[in-house]
C-alpha cells in the first residue's frame, strides 16, 4: 500500500491516509502566554497531567490581582481550546477529549480547599461559582462535562451556569433539516468539527 493512498480527503482542512497518517491542512496560529498590553490580562501554560498529558492556559484579569477583587469565577482561568488542542481526531478519537476535559476538572476542583499544585486557583478561583463555555464541538464537550458533574459531582465544586455557542451535537441518524443534507457534506461536517480544536 502506498503511503499516499487517501483514506479520506477533508480538503482544505484534513487528508486522512490509508496508513493512518493525517495531514492537516489548515490550523490556527498557537500564540505564547503572555500579558496583553491593552487589557492587563495575564495568561500562563500549566501542565495538568503528564500521562495522560494534559496542558492548559490560565487567563487571569488585571483586576483580580488587586486587594479590593473578590474571586474570579473559575471559568474565566482556564481556557478549553488550550487543553484540548493536542488531543485532536483522528489520532486522539472520542471519549479522549471528554476524559482528558473530566481530568482538567478534578484537578481545578483539588485547588477548592486552597492547596492545589497552582497558586492562580488557589488565590484567585471562586469555586461556588463555575461556568462551562465552548463552541462547536466544545460546546458538545460543555454539555457532557456538566452531564458528568450532575452525575458524579466533584467536592468543593459548584456549577452556576453552561454556554453553549453553536453546539455541535450529531447522532447516529439524520433527525430534521440533516435529512435535507447530502451524506457526503455530513460526513465532512463532522470531521471537520472534530479535527479542528475545541473552544
Amino acid at each position: 500500500m502506498s503511503n499516499e493512498e487517501l483514506a479520506y480527503d477533508f480538503s482544505p482542512m484534513i487528508k486522512v491516509y490509508k496508513d493512518g497518517r493525517v495531514e492537516r491542512l489548515k490550523d490556527t496560529d498557537r500564540v505564547p502566554p503572555s500579558t496583553d498590553p491593552k487589557t492587563g490580562v495575564q495568561s500562563k501554560d500549566v501542565v495538568i497531567s503528564q500521562e495522560p498529558a494534559i496542558s492548559a492556559r490560565l487567563y487571569i484579569p488585571k483586576s483580580t490581582t488587586s486587594a479590593h477583587q473578590t474571586k474570579t469565577p473559575s471559568s474565566h482561568l482556564l481556557s478549553w481550546r488550550r487543553l484540548l488542542r493536542s488531543k485532536l481526531v483522528p489520532e486522539h478519537p472520542l471519549p479522549a477529549a471528554y476524559d482528558d476535559s473530566w481530568g482538567a476538572l478534578k484537578w481545578v476542583a483539588s485547588h477548592s480547599d486552597g492547596n492545589g499544585s497552582e497558586d492562580w486557583l488557589n488565590r484567585f478561583a471562586d469555586f461556588q461559582r463555575v461556568f462551562f463555555a465552548g463552541n462547536s464541538a466544545g460546546a458538545n464537550i460543555t454539555h457532557n462535562m456538566a452531564v458528568k458533574l450532575g452525575c458524579e459531582g466533584l467536592v468543593g465544586f459548584k456549577l452556576i451556569g453552561i454556554v453553549l455557542v453553536h453546539p455541535y451535537f450529531w447522532g447516529t441518524e439524520p433527525v430534521g433539516e440533516e435529512l435535507t443534507i447530502p451524506a457526503a457534506t455530513r460526513e465532512y461536517m463532522a470531521a471537520v468539527a472534530f479535527c479542528l480544536p475545541f473552544d
